[in-house]
């Protein structure tokens, strides 16, 4: 038990906060800040929202390492993670889950906005508590109805920047809400059998891989026409659409391979392409808002939000 208690690394505080989910999730952030404003976004709200959205989205990865501990102690994808191992013991990850959180939301409350601090907390709650405690283990529709919660931090960079919710913002948040199903059902095929040991309700162990694929086909249609939205309401110019295009349609390839089930290594592709496609979309959206939008970095900056 000592070595459980004295054997953490930093490296094991950082794993818990799930850097790689939460650098994706700045992105996203990010980008949501400078599609909010005209001009450059000010640097203060740039890094004290990225500081705080990061705190915050890392505390709530926490508490899912304690909350899942013994269930990622079952799972090979899982079973080396700081608490599920006792490199972290629970006081010590609910006291760093704690520390990260309350400095995340005080760095925002007083350095960026309350709106962005309040919407944070919100989403802090409905991913630990709400999707993580209940939602994960009570319906197949678990990544459904607990993707709102993730797909909040584009909203969270444009309320940092405007301090509104804007129809813009809340457009940025469905692109990421009809790409998370997709996401991670793709994954959930690959670890279907994992997931049935541990009577974790995912969509491919209750309906079958064959109602699983068909799902990640339809949802990634509707991702593909959420994608075509921002250049629709003129939110975004024809870089963007080009190019939302182009990787919708490398999406729909994984789909519809996935569908046909003859390849046995397309679950993990088609989830690690849905990786690259969501920061591609993003990063697509960031060139085409400053090069065909006729907006410049170094235009003055404007604080009332933009309309949609």
């Amino acid at each position: 038990m000592s070595e459980a208690v004295t054997g953490a690394s930093w490296q094991d505080y950082l794993e818990m906060c799930k850097p790689r989910v939460v650098l994706l999730m700045l992105l996203c952030a990010i980008v949501g800040m400078f599609l909010a404003t005209p001009g450059a976004v000010p640097v203060s709200t740039l890094v004290f929202g990225s500081l705080g959205i990061a705190l915050v989205a890392g505390s709530a990865a926490v508490v899912n390492h304690i909350a899942d501990q013994h269930i990622d102690a079952q799972m090979a994808r899982t079973d080396n993670r700081p608490v599920a191992t006792g490199r972290v013991n629970n006081q010590q990850a609910m006291v760093f889950c704690a520390v990260t959180g309350l400095v995340g939301m005080l760095v925002l409350w007083f350095f960026v906005n309350p709106l962005t601090a309040w919407l944070n907390l919100a989403s802090w709650v409905g991913y630990g508590f709400i999707y993580t405690m209940y939602l994960k283990r009570a319906t197949p529709q678990n990544i459904v109805i607990g993707g709102l919660f993730g797909a909040a931090p584009p909203l969270f960079g444009w309320t940092a920047v405007t301090n509104s919710i804007d129809p813009g913002g809340l457009l940025l948040v469905l692109i990421i809400f009809a790409w998370t199903p997709p996401h991670f059902w793709a994954l959930a095929l690959e670890r279907k059998e994992e997931y049935a040991d541990v009577g974790m309700p995912m969509l491919p162990v209750t309906h079958g891989e064959a109602y699983t694929r068909l799902h990640i086909l339809l949802y990634t249609i509707l991702l593909v026409i959420a994608s075509v939205l921002p250049f629709v309401i003129t939110m975004s110019g024809p870089i963007y659409l080009a190019g939302a295009l182009a990787l919708g349609a490398g999406f729909l390839y994984w789909a519809i391979v996935l569908l046909l089930n003859k390849n046995e290594k397309a679950p993990m592709e088609t989830f690690r392409y849905s990786i690259v496609y969501l920061g591609a979309l993003f990063l697509l959206m960031l060139v085409d808002h400053y090069l065909f939008l006729g907006l410049s970095l170094e235009a003055p900056i404007q604080m009332t939000p933009i309309s949609a």
